[in-house]
Parts: C-alpha cells; sequence; structure tokens
C-alpha cells in the first residue's frame, strides 16, 4: 500500500474528485470565519489556565446566541398558531442547554490556584455582564429594569434588551395562545404591562390544570407545557452547576463585578419563569 493510500486516521485520504485548491473558491474556514473565531482568544496572562476560561466562556455565549435564535423563532410560530415548528425549536433549546450545563464540568477542571493565578486580570469583567444571557432570561420573562443599566456603554446590546424587555416574553406568548383557543385565562395575564415578571396566578394554573387532566383533548397545548419545563428544569440545572462551580473554585469570595458571589448566584435558584406549571403538579 503506498503513503498516498494511507493515513494514521480512517476517513483521512484524499479520493479523486475531492476539491483540494481552494484559491478561488469558499473553504471550510472560510465560511465559519476560523480565521476570526480562533484568533479571539486573548489571555491577559501568562497562566496556563487562562485559555479554557476564555473558550468556556466564549463557546457559552455561542450556545446563548443560538438559543436566543431559536426562541425567537418559537414565538414567532406561537404568535400564528404554528406549534409543530415552535415544538421542534424548544427542543433545541433543551438540547444546546444540556451543552451549557455540561461546560461546567470542563471548567471545573481548574483548581483555585489555577483560577488566581489569573484573576487579577478580569479587572471588573463578570459573567453578569453578559447581555445574551439577560436577553435569553428577559425571553423567558425574568425582567428586572435594572439590569439594563449594566449595558448602556453597549448602544447596539441595550437597544436588543430595551426591544426584548417591552415585549412579551415566551410564556406570555403561550399564555396569549390559551386565550385565543377560548380557555377561560384570566384577563390580568393578557392586558398587562408585559414589562413586568410574570406574576404566579391562581386562575391561569387552573386553567393549566384543566390542560394536563383532559391532555387527550388539548394535547399539543400539554405538549407546549412539558417544553416550556424542560427548558426551565435545565436552566435551574445550570444555575445550579454555575453556583457550584464557583463555589469549588473561589468559595465565598466576592465576584469580580462587585457582586457577593455564590450568594447572589444561589438567590437565582428560587426564581422561577412559569410558576402555575410547576405548581399545578401538586394539584393532579
Amino acid at each position: 500500500m503506498s503513503q498516498s493510500e494511507h493515513s494514521g486516521q480512517p476517513g483521512s485520504r484524499i479520493e479523486p474528485g475531492m476539491t483540494t485548491d481552494f484559491r478561488q473558491r469558499m473553504s471550510y474556514g472560510d465560511y465559519l470565519g476560523l480565521d476570526l473565531l480562533l484568533s479571539a482568544q486573548k489571555p491577559l496572562s501568562d497562566a496556563p489556565d487562562e485559555p479554557l476560561f476564555i473558550t468556556i466562556h466564549q463557546v457559552q455565549e455561542l450556545w446563548l446566541k443560538l438559543c436566543i435564535h431559536e426562541i425567537d423563532g418559537a414565538i414567532a410560530a406561537i404568535r400564528k398558531d404554528e406549534l409543530s415548528p415552535a415544538f421542534k425549536s424548544l427542543a433545541r433549546v433543551s438540547r444546546i442547554q444540556s451543552q451549557l450545563v455540561a461546560a461546567w464540568d470542563v471548567l471545573s477542571t481548574m483548581t483555585p490556584a489555577d483560577y488566581l493565578a489569573f484573576r487579577p486580570s478580569l479587572g471588573e469583567s463578570s459573567g453578569f455582564q453578559s447581555w445574551q444571557y439577560r436577553a435569553l432570561e428577559f425571553r423567558l420573562g425574568a425582567k428586572d429594569p435594572r439590569m439594563l443599566a449594566v449595558h448602556k456603554h453597549h448602544p447596539v446590546a441595550h437597544a436588543l434588551l430595551e426591544k426584548a424587555y417591552r415585549e412579551p416574553s415566551l410564556y406570555d406568548e403561550a399564555v396569549l395562545l390559551l386565550a385565543r383557543r377560548g380557555l377561560p385565562v384570566p384577563t390580568a395575564c393578557v392586558e398587562r404591562d408585559w414589562r413586568e415578571p410574570h406574576p404566579f396566578d391562581a386562575g391561569l394554573r387552573d386553567v393549566w390544570l384543566g390542560i394536563y387532566r383532559e391532555n387527550r383533548q388539548h394535547f399539543d397545548l400539554y405538549e407546549l407545557a412539558e417544553e416550556l419545563v424542560d427548558i426551565e428544569d435545565q436552566f435551574q440545572q445550570w444555575r445550579f452547576r454555575h453556583m457550584k462551580t464557583v463555589e469549588r473554585i473561589i468559595g465565598f469570595k466576592t465576584g469580580t463585578g462587585g457582586s457577593s458571589g455564590v450568594q447572589f448566584l444561589r438567590t437565582a435558584l428560587e426564581r422561577r419563569f412559569f410558576p402555575e406549571l410547576w405548581d399545578l403538579r401538586g394539584q393532579l
């Protein structure tokens, strides 16, 4: 067997007809913008673990971007009463979230000493300042106008967040769909200020409860509810793993952005996006 016919890896052999000249063609690297993507990791210290820290957070930002794209697609589909494409998008978000959760397993291989070797280089930068994370929270209904102030220095991000802040969330759109289907949704749940977080409503809980009890009759709405629960479940797992990773690496130190660190992250575990969908389980 000649050297040209054998290589160290299966499937790596050049076959007749395979393109090898990319001087006038778009290559894989061109399509993905790899030169730009792979040059975006710029450590500010010589610490060997800083590239890991940067890469993990950049990968998470890419996944967040895709989550936002898919949720926007789901919202648009729900507005048109087209639930099948919404289910596809929401299921994809749940799969993406599993990747976000798993990312903490990689970061947790970094020891406290590893992190302290480059932590001063971070200055006051913090994951708390991720505008994409905030945009995702706003789309899921966790709206807080105070979070907008962090992004005033970034006009484009601020404008996108302001838009998400003022528009109905994913859950709001699901509730509006229930009302369009003729279900007895309380008026306060559909005629309200979308800038406010959705408060728990026992009447709305009972509407969802009826859907669960008569799930054969309302199967698409039942499936929508379970897709939403999947997303919140994964989101809470992400929050928990974030908190535990931070605790493992820096204990209860103050965060780089000035937050209380672990204590700040722990408070998020008590907040619900879709409270009625969780409460009804005790009523079934």
